[in-house]
């Protein structure tokens, strides 16, 4: 198929690519007031976001328990019908008008806009969840300069052979787009804002500084467990191609801010 394809010449390289983690929120004013100061500067970030609490709220009312398996979210038709409801929509349109309340300018889109996300099936135990196998981001490129911070749910357009039914959409973990989105961007930065300070070591003491060596190091001995497995994955996936990776709390005033201005506390990757 052929893609969308950008005007003139090659658009700049954005400059960070943010993940909001969607335990922060509901508790992030400071970060998007972040974001609008920062697009303000004429440093327009792209933004992803999670919502995995939400989307277990709304299942919930709908009689629905959560399955996982091996940490991610198992997903069968009915759930995925919430999950681009709730990231497509609630999520992602909250965002949206926070950041325009605020003064600025956003543009809340999801993977499936513009074929930005294409996927395939991980695991058919895991039902409608992707492994993400390509980024078009033409239309981040476009968002970006309009003038738009782009906000972007993650949610992926399945991908296969011409027997695979089409339009059909898969739950992608939010930190893995994140970083294969950082990754096709080539950005200069990505920042992981969630609700811990980043990285601890085997006695709970926060890792100010790892290598991508040490960070799968860290994994393989299960040092590094749990949703930051995915955190530190999609940071080493993206740093084939971005300089640098941050995990940090969201919850802080000024996190952001921080991490643009070199103050950032959390861990530093690569």
């Amino acid at each position: 198929m052929e893609r969308t394809s950008l005007p003139s010449e090659s658009p700049p390289r954005p400059s960070l690519v943010v993940k909001i983690g969607g335990s922060i929120l509901g508790n992030h004013d400071t970060t998007l007031r972040d974001l609008v100061a920062l697009q303000q500067r004429g440093n327009i970030p792209v933004v992803i976001h999670g919502g995995g609490q939400v989307i277990t709220q709304w299942m919930e009312k709908q009689g629905t328990l959560p399955r996982f398996v091996r940490g991610l979210r198992v997903t069968d038709a009915a759930s995925m019908e919430i999950v681009a409801a709730v990231l497509c929509g609630l999520v992602n349109k909250s965002l949206v008008a926070e950041i325009q309340s605020l003064g600025g300018k956003a543009m809340g889109v999801s993977g499936v806009d513009g074929e930005m996300l294409q996927a395939q099936i991980m695991d058919p135990e895991l039902g409608y969840v992707g492994r993400v196998t390509h980024v078009n981001p033409a239309l981040i490129h476009h968002a970006l300069a309009a003038g738009y911070i782009p906000v972007i749910a993650p949610v992926a357009l399945q991908t296969g052979d011409s027997s695979s039914p089409g339009g059909v959409l898969l739950n992608i973990n939010g930190d893995t787009a994140a970083g294969e989105i950082a990754r096709a961007l080539e950005a200069e930065a990505m920042v992981f804002l969630t609700d811990v300070e980043g990285v601890v070591d085997s006695n709970r003491r926060l890792i100010s500084r790892l290598t991508a060596s040490q960070g799968a190091a860290l994994i393989r001995s299960g040092t590094i467990a749990g949703g930051m497995v995915p955190k530190v994955e999609a940071c080493l996936r993206a740093l084939e191609k971005v300089k640098v990776a941050h995990i940090t709390s969201g919850s802080r005033e000024r996190a952001l801010l921080d991490f643009v201005e070199g103050r950032s506390r959390g861990t530093r990757i690569g």
